[in-house]
């Protein structure tokens, strides 16, 4: 999966969990301040993110994560580890 497709799935999980339009959800977009999500939509957000992955997240590594760009880095590392 490319970064594109990352991109494209990251702003379908947006729309379909906090309904926040796929056209805000862009690389720069900062989650909390101008997403809107709060913490409990972190913990939610990176549960979709394990079942789009099949791998966990754990909470270390989430904690650094403000952006959409940290969002889809954070993607494809786990990815990379299942290869």
């Amino acid at each position: 999966m490319n970064e594109a497709e990352i991109l494209e799935r990251v702003r379908e999980i947006f729309q379909d969990n906090f309904d926040i339009e796929p056209s805000r959800v862009k690389p720069e977009a900062h989650l909390f301040e101008e997403l809107d999500l709060d913490s409990i939509d972190a913990v939610d957000l990176a549960i979709k993110l394990q079942e789009m992955t099949g791998r966990r997240i754990k909470p270390e590594e989430f904690k650094s994560v403000r952006t959409v760009s940290d969002v889809i880095s954070a993607v494809e590392s786990l990815l990379a580890t299942q290869a």
